[in-house]
C-alpha cells in the first residue's frame, strides 16, 4: 500500500489527537465540542461545495480537489464524533467488493432510515 493510500488513516489519527486538545487551540476540537449538529452542517456544506465545483464546467480541477479534501476531513471528524473507525468503513468497502454493484445496491435499498 502506498503512503497516499494511508493518508486517511493518518488524518483520522490526527483528528483523534486533536479531539483531546482545547477548542481554543484546535478547529477540530471546536467542531467536536460543538456537537453532532454542527459537524453534520459542516459536512453537508462541504458536500454541496464539491457538487457545485464539479457541476460548473468552468471550475478548474484544483477546486474540485480542494473541496473534496475538505469533505473528507469533515467526514473523518463525523466518524470521530460517532466513534466509527476508518477500519470499520474499509472493512465494509472490502465486503462490498465481493458483491455485484447491483446486488449490493438492491440490498441497501431494502433498509429504511
Amino acid at each position: 500500500m502506498t503512503e497516499n493510500a494511508r493518508i486517511l488513516d493518518a488524518l483520522a489519527e490526527v483528528i483523534a489527537d486533536k479531539a483531546q486538545q482545547s477548542p481554543e487551540e484546535s478547529y477540530t476540537a471546536q467542531l467536536l465540542v460543538a456537537g453532532q449538529a454542527q459537524i453534520l452542517r459542516k459536512f453537508g456544506e462541504e458536500a454541496l461545495e464539491v457538487v457545485l465545483a464539479a457541476s460548473t464546467s468552468a471550475t478548474p480541477k484544483p477546486d474540485i480537489i480542494a473541496e473534496s479534501a475538505d469533505l473528507l476531513y469533515h467526514l473523518l471528524v463525523l466518524w470521530q464524533q460517532a466513534s466509527v473507525s476508518p477500519e470499520a468503513v474499509w472493512n465494509e468497502l472490502a465486503r462490498r467488493q465481493r458483491l455485484s454493484g447491483l446486488a449490493e445496491k438492491t440490498a441497501r435499498s431494502k433498509k429504511t432510515f
